[in-house]
This record gives structure tokens, sequence and C-alpha cells, in this order.
């Protein structure tokens, strides 16, 4: 009957079981995030950041969309070790949008010094 219910339900198009998770302390262990997230549902795989790039962000993977959904909800704005979580879902099309734009920005310098040209931003 549960899931019933939960078949009728039209979620947001963002909505996806992936979150991604910024402002975490970064002494923050696996562990920890797998108390936080754990409540919400069955966890696929948590992602702790460890880069000096990626640091006090994670990914967290559920099994279920809806678990997601729910974690979402109750834990944007959560507060843990004095930093409130911003916790959003994961879109793959803004991910990749910085790295796509930083390609072309080398591509286009790589076609300016092969043809001799160069822009006031170049001089």
């Amino acid at each position: 009957m549960a899931m019933n219910k939960r078949g009728n339900v039209r979620l947001p198009p963002e909505v996806n079981r992936i979150l991604y998770v910024k402002n975490l302390p970064y002494k923050i262990s696996g562990e920890e995030m797998y108390d936080i997230f754990g409540k919400y549902g069955a966890i696929r795989q948590i992602r702790v950041g460890n880069t000096p790039e990626t640091k006090g962000t994670a990914f967290v993977v559920y099994e279920d969309i809806f678990d997601a959904k729910n974690a979402c909800d109750h834990l944007s704005g959560f507060n843990v070790c004095n930093r409130y979580l911003v916790v959003l879902y994961y879109q793959s099309t803004r991910a990749f949008k910085k790295t796509d734009t930083d390609k072309k920005k080398e591509e286009l310098n790589q076609m300016k010094s092969k043809y001799g040209l160069s822009t006031p931003e170049n001089k």
C-alpha cells in the first residue's frame, strides 16, 4: 500500500538519488556521514571530498529517490559542528559545465597562439 501511494507522487525533475553536500566540517568521517544521512533511508554510497578542491563536500547516493528527497528536505540547513549543511540534488550538467568552459578556453588560447592572434586580455 505504501508503494502504491509513492507511485502516484510526481517529483520535480531535479530530484534524484544523488545528493551533493557542501559546507561540511573538513574532519568529518564517512561513518559520521552514514550516521547523519542513514536516518533517512538505505544508502548505496558516500564519497567525502579529500583533495584541497573538494574538502568540505560529499556525494550521498541513496537506494531510493524518495529517501533522497526526504534527506534533502530535512538536512538542508542542519547544523554539524557549527556549520550549516547545504544539501542539493546532484546535477551532472552543472558539474561538468566548469570543466567544459576551461577546456574551451584552452582550445581558444591554442588557436590564438597557432594563428598569432592577440586580444587585449592576452597582452
